[in-house]
């Protein structure tokens, strides 16, 4: 029997992660670096460093190994704001999704993003930091 690797097979590369909230809920999926919602629209992007972005460049928060997406509730400094990468096409996102695993609970100083402030995440035709088309 072969293993079979995401070097060997690309498409095990390409197969969409879900990411859950902390309910464990799969909100988003990560086909990296893009992620998508569960319909399969782009909002954001993360970085090599785990950071999260939206697709206007905003800073979002930070990928965990659970995963989620969580961000600090107050910060004394300002992630700059980063030039979003080419949209990604659509992806189909899977029927079903494996269980969440089990997540460290949270303090009150950290948020969780997919579930509390959704908002930030959101597609290219949506969002109230969208710049006005004059």
């Amino acid at each position: 029997m072969t293993l079979m690797n995401a070097e060997t097979h690309p498409a095990l590369r390409r197969a969409p992660i879900p990411i859950y909230n902390s309910k464990g809920d799969a909100e988003a999926f990560l086909v990296y670096p893009h992620l998508f919602n569960r319909n399969g629209d782009w909002i954001g992007w993360v970085t090599p460093k785990r950071d999260v972005y939206s697709v206007l460049g905003y800073y979002v928060g930070y990928l965990t190994d659970e995963p989620r997406i969580l961000r600090k509730r107050v910060t004394s400094t300002l992630q700059p704001r980063l030039k979003p990468p080419a949209p990604p096409k659509r992806i189909s996102p899977p029927a079903t999704v494996p269980l969440a695993p089990m997540m460290k609970e949270i303090t009150y100083s950290i948020v969780d993003v997919l579930l509390d402030e959704p908002e930030r995440l959101h597609t290219l035709d949506v969002g109230e930091l969208r710049e006005d088309l004059d």
